[in-house]
C-alpha cells in the first residue's frame, strides 16, 4: 500500500469556518430569522432568570421585585444587544448579564450598612441603589479602554497561540454551569441533553420544504417536549414529597414569576431611586468589568469564527468594549442586578443551527425588549426550570470552547514551546478558579481575605474567571519565552493582517458601520 501524500493526512488552516448556511450578513427568510430569533431569545431567558432568582432575596426582594429585575435584565439585554450589533463590533452576539458581577454584588449585598437595615423592602432598595452606583462609576473603565483604543493596543500582544486557551475556556470554564446542574433534576436534564443532541445532530438531514428544521430549530423542539413533560410530571404531583431543592429545580411551578408579573411594565432609568456611591463598592466592581472584557474579547472571536467571518480587528475589538461599557452604564441606570457580557450560549448556538446571521440576532433583541414589556407573556416563558438550560449548555460551551481550540490549525503545535504554553494556561485556568470556588465553599469567603474589602473583591473576583486567568497566562508565556524567534510558530504571519481594519478587504464587509457612518469615524 502506498504511502499517504501529506495533503491527504492534513487539513489545511482555513480562515473562515465552512459548512454554515448563513454567515454574518446573509440572511434567512422573514419568517425563519423570525423563528430563529425567537430560539435566541428563549436561550438567553436561562441567565436572565438565574441571576436576579439567586441575588434578589439576598437583598431582601420579594417575587414582585424578583420579576421587575428580571424584566429591567431582558430590557436592556435586548437594548445592548441592539447597539452592539448596529455600532459595535457587529458581530452576530447576545449581550446579557454575566456571572462575573456575582462576587463584588453579594460583597455589596453583605455590607453592614445594608445588612443592619431591618425593613426588608427597605434593605433590597438601597442595595439596588448601591449595586447600581458601583456599576455606573465601574463602567467607565470598558469605556475609556474601549473608546481610546487602549484595548486595540493591548490586542498587540494577543497572538493566535495565546488566544487559544482564553476562547476554549470561555467554554470549558462554565463547566459548573452544565452538568452540575443538570444532576440535580437527572429526569429531565438527562432527556434533554439526548433530545437536544439527536435533533440537532444524528437528525440533521431531516428536511421540511428544504429546510433542516430539527437541526434549525433543536432547541426549541426539545424544550418545547420536555418543559411538556416536566409539567405533567409536575401536576401529577410527582414531586410532591420531595426535598424541597429537588421542587425547585424540576417543577414548573416554583418560580413565582407568572402570579408576581404585572401584564404591562416598562422599566425605566432610576426606577429604584437615585442610585448611591461607595469608593469601595466601585472598586470592586472594576474588577468585575475587567473580567466581563476578557471574556467578551474570547467570545468575540469565537462569534467571529461561528459567523463565517474574519477575526474582528483590533480597531472593531476596542469599539466593541467601548459599546460594551454603554452597556454597563445602561445596567446600573436601569438598575438590572448585573452588569454586560456576551452570552457565551447563544454564541454555540450559532454553530449548533450553522446560521451566523446579524438578522436573526437583532430579532431576538426585539423579542427581549416586547416580551419583557408584556410582563405576563415573559413570565410564561421564564418559568422554564434551569435544569433544561444547563442541559443545552453542556453542547453549547463544549461547541465554543472547540472553537477556540480551531485557532490552534494556525500555529506550530510540533513546537514544545508552544505546548507548554498552552498546556500551562489551560491547565491553570481551570484549576485556579475551582480552588476559589473550593475554598469560598468551605470558608464561605474567597482566598483574599484582607482588611480592605475592596482589595479582596477585586482578587477574589479576577481568579474565580477562567478566561481571565488563561489570559494572564498564556499573553505573559506568549509574550516572555523565545517570542522574537517564535513568530511563525505563534501563528502572526496568519493573524497580522487582521490586526488593522485594512488589512484584509474582507472587514469592510463584515464590520463596516450602518447608515454610512464610517465618514465621521473612520476605521484605523
Amino acid at each position: 500500500m502506498a504511502a499517504p501524500k501529506p495533503e491527504e493526512i492534513s487539513h489545511p488552516p482555513m480562515d473562515q469556518l465552512q459548512g454554515l448556511e448563513y454567515c454574518i450578513d446573509s440572511n434567512p427568510s422573514w419568517g425563519e430569522a423570525i423563528a430563529l430569533g425567537f430560539q435566541h431569545y428563549i436561550l438567553a431567558l436561562g441567565t436572565a432568570v438565574m441571576i436576579p432568582s439567586f441575588l434578589v432575596p439576598l437583598m431582601g426582594g420579594s417575587d414582585d421585585d424578583k420579576v421587575r429585575v428580571v424584566q429591567t435584565l431582558l430590557f436592556v439585554e435586548g437594548i445592548n444587544t441592539l447597539l452592539q450589533t448596529l455600532f459595535g463590533t457587529r458581530l452576530p452576539t447576545v449581550i446579557g448579564g454575566s456571572y462575573a458581577f456575582m462576587v463584588p454584588i453579594i460583597s455589596i449585598i453583605h455590607d453592614s450598612s445594608l445588612m443592619s437595615i431591618e425593613d426588608n423592602h427597605v434593605r433590597f432598595l438601597n442595595t439596588m441603589r448601591a449595586v447600581q452606583g458601583a456599576l455606573i462609576v465601574a463602567s467607565s473603565i470598558q469605556i475609556i479602554l474601549g473608546y481610546s483604543q487602549m484595548w486595540a493596543i493591548c490586542s498587540r500582544f494577543f497572538s493566535p497561540l495565546g488566544m487559544v486557551p482564553v476562547i476554549a475556556l470561555a467554554g470549558f470554564g462554565l463547566f459548573d454551569r452544565g452538568f452540575p446542574v443538570v444532576g440535580r433534576c437527572v429526569e429531565i436534564g438527562i432527556p434533554m441533553l439526548i433530545l437536544f443532541i439527536a435533533f440537532s445532530q444524528y437528525l440533521k438531514n431531516f428536511l421540511t420544504k428544504q429546510i433542516p428544521i430539527l437541526e434549525r430549530f433543536a432547541l426549541l423542539i426539545s424544550i418545547t417536549v420536555i418543559w411538556a413533560y416536566a409539567h405533567l410530571l409536575t401536576a401529577s404531583g410527582a414531586y410532591k414529597h420531595r426535598p424541597e431543592l429537588t421542587q425547585l429545580n424540576c417543577r414548573t411551578d416554583k418560580a413565582n414569576l407568572i402570579s408576581s408579573a404585572p401584564w404591562i411594565k416598562i422599566p425605566y432609568p432610576l426606577q429604584w431611586g437615585a442610585p448611591t456611591f461607595d469608593a469601595g463598592h466601585a472598586f470592586g466592581m472594576m474588577a468585575a468589568v475587567l473580567v466581563s472584557l476578557i471574556e467578551s474579547t474570547g467570545a468575540y472571536k469565537a462569534a467571529s469564527r461561528l459567523a463565517s467571518a474574519t477575526p474582528p480587528p483590533a480597531h472593531v475589538l476596542s469599539r466593541g468594549i467601548g459599546w460594551q461599557g454603554i452597556g454597563i452604564l445602561l445596567d446600573g441606570l436601569f438598575g438590572t442586578l448585573s452588569g454586560s457580557t456576551v452570552s457565551v450560549e447563544n454564541v454555540g448556538l450559532l454553530g449548533s443551527t450553522r446560521v451566523g446571521s446579524r438578522r436573526v440576532i437583532q430579532i431576538s433583541a426585539g423579542f427581549m425588549i416586547f416580551f419583557s414589556i408584556l410582563g405576563k407573556f415573559g413570565a410564561l416563558f421564564a418559568s422554564i426550570p434551569f435544569t433544561i438550560f444547563a442541559a443545552v449548555y453542556c453542547v453549547l460551551f463544549g461547541l465554543v470552547a472547540s472553537v477556540g481550540l480551531s485557532f490552534l490549525q494556525f500555529t506550530n503545535m510540533n513546537s514544545m514551546r508552544n505546548l507548554f504554553i498552552v498546556g500551562v494556561a489551560l491547565f491553570l485556568g481551570l484549576s485556579v478558579p475551582e480552588y476559589f470556588r473550593e475554598y469560598t465553599a468551605k470558608a464561605l469567603h474567597g482566598p483574599a481575605h484582607t482588611k480592605g474589602e475592596w482589595f479582596n473583591d477585586f482578587l477574589n473576583t479576577i481568579f474565580f474567571s477562567s478566561p481571565t486567568v488563561a489570559l494572564i497566562v498564556a499573553v505573559f508565556l506568549d509574550n516572555t519565552l523565545d517570542y522574537k524567534d517564535s513568530a511563525r510558530d505563534r501563528g502572526m504571519p496568519w493573524w497580522v493582517k487582521f490586526r488593522t481594519f485594512k488589512g484584509d478587504s474582507r472587514n469592510e464587509e463584515f464590520y463596516t458601520l450602518p447608515f454610512n457612518l464610517n465618514r465621521f469615524f473612520p476605521p484605523s
